[in-house]
């Protein structure tokens, strides 16, 4: 069905395989009988006979490794685990996903690294992505629970028979959503990095665009600061969250090719059972400036309230403009509000022009920070955090600190934190507003 992967079809005189070493079957070529069951037989010289005896098979890689060793050696030879390194070739040649299931994650031998899932499957997996299953909407399209098996990757038709996976569905159609559809298997299938979030597999069926990444239960950073009781969100557990963003980030601007986000928000930041925090939707992600570059022109796309402003100005992103992004998220996490505030008459206020003149200040940080916090929180390492936020919100991107060096900083704030044994159970909420800049912060 559709694209889905299939499994070949051996000819005759095909090629077989043993799990010792296998034999191939004999040939004729020109009226010539070519192979004697051990070597292996290539069908016409138009296909070009010498670049094949250049790319070994399987069997001849076991034939090579036993040529160049003395019988007594021979002997020796771990069958077992050459035969893994056969089943390995194998299965990536006919592309057939490979499951580790000790860990839970899901591994293919495809191009990117992820499955390619049947229409059919995901739908039945969702229950033909019913309401019920509906767990988040976004920009791209919408999100349903869904599960699947480990060993056909087949959909389970009750909870405890699968994996709970995250299936996310492209809601608009047009160009635009496809290239952000590919910019997602692009990106995520070949990242591997603990605080990025797994991209299992995809779908692409006549118009369907349809991703599959890890479920992460406790949803978005966004949804649980702006729950109206946020108990579980204390001050370690935040400033656990910010290092693991900070990880990602590091990650990416470090990769061989340097990556930029370019959509780095709270609603981006997945949350596991543990409260660990992973990054997504790498949607508008890019790779960043080569050696001899510092910046490169694009189109200015990202979200309202986290988007830097030389970004804004000149249409140059750099690596320091996910910097900006993740100090506005900083914010967040230290204030328990969103980036951007909506008012009744339309309004909205920015929180980085309210917050400014407050986090520079110790006598009045107090009024940034997220007051369902109580006290519960070291005051000294409040204002350090207040002080990183404030260097990765400089408006000159020269000013900002790297990921590398922010991950220092929060590392050390995670030791100071620890040792100083702040309380793990805050006070109750107080509600704590704000107004586009600059009147002060009114607590109720």
């Amino acid at each position: 069905m559709g694209n889905c992967l299939r499994k070949h079809r051996r000819e005759p005189d095909s090629p077989v395989l043993t799990p010792t070493g296998g034999s191939y079957r004999s040939k004729k070529v020109n009226g010539t009988t070519v192979g004697d069951g051990t070597i292996p037989a290539f069908s016409s010289t138009s296909m070009g006979e010498r670049k094949r005896e250049t790319q070994r098979s399987p069997l001849q890689e076991i034939k090579h490794v036993t040529s160049n060793t003395d019988i007594g050696a021979e002997r020796h030879i771990d069958k077992k685990r050459l035969a893994h390194r056969i089943a390995g070739k194998a299965a990536k040649k006919s592309n057939i996903a490979v499951v580790n299931k000790n860990d839970g994650v899901f591994h293919a031998y495809y191009k990117y690294n992820v499955h390619c899932f049947c229409y059919s499957d995901l739908k039945e997996a969702t229950r033909k992505f019913s309401s019920r299953n509906l767990i988040g909407q976004g920009g791209f399209g919408d999100v349903y629970i869904g599960y699947v098996t480990y060993c056909s990757m087949a959909s389970a038709e009750k909870p405890n028979e699968g994996v709970a996976v995250a299936i996310k569905r492209l809601r608009k159609t047009g160009p635009q959503g496809h290239e952000q559809w590919k910019n997602e298997i692009k990106y995520m299938g070949k990242l591997n990095h603990p605080n990025i979030v797994k991209l299992i597999g995809y779908c692409k069926e006549g118009e369907q665009r349809i991703l599959v990444y890890e479920y992460m239960s406790k949803g978005s950073l966004e949804t649980q600061l702006l729950a109206e009781k946020a108990p579980h969100l204390d001050w370690r557990r935040r400033i656990n969250v910010a290092i693991d963003i900070a990880k990602a980030l590091d990650s990416l601007h470090n990769h061989g090719t340097p990556v930029i986000h370019r959509d780095l928000k709270a609603s981006n930041v997945l949350l596991d059972k543990d409260f660990n925090a992973k990054l997504s939707d790498f949607g508008l992600a890019r790779y960043g400036p080569l050696a001899d570059q510092d910046r490169i022109l694009t189109r200015i796309l990202g979200t309202k309230g986290y988007i830097a402003p030389e970004y804004i100005g000149t249409g140059h992103v750099t690596l320091k403009t996910d910097v900006y992004s993740f100090g506005v998220v900083l914010l967040e996490i230290l204030s328990g509000c969103c980036a951007v505030k909506k008012y009744s008459d339309g309004m909205a206020g920015d929180l980085t022009q309210w917050a400014g003149p407050y986090l520079s200040n110790k006598q009045q940080l107090h009024r940034v920070i997220d007051q369902r916090l109580g006290r519960n929180f070291p005051t000294k390492e409040a204002q350090k955090f207040a002080e990183l936020t404030l260097l990765c919100l400089a408006s000159d991107p020269k000013c900002r600190p790297t990921m590398t060096e922010v991950v220092a900083e929060l590392k050390e704030l995670q030791e100071n934190t620890s040792s100083s044994g702040s309380s793990s159970n805050p006070k109750p909420y107080c509600a704590l507003t704000f107004t586009p800049c600059p009147p002060p912060c009114i607590v109720q």
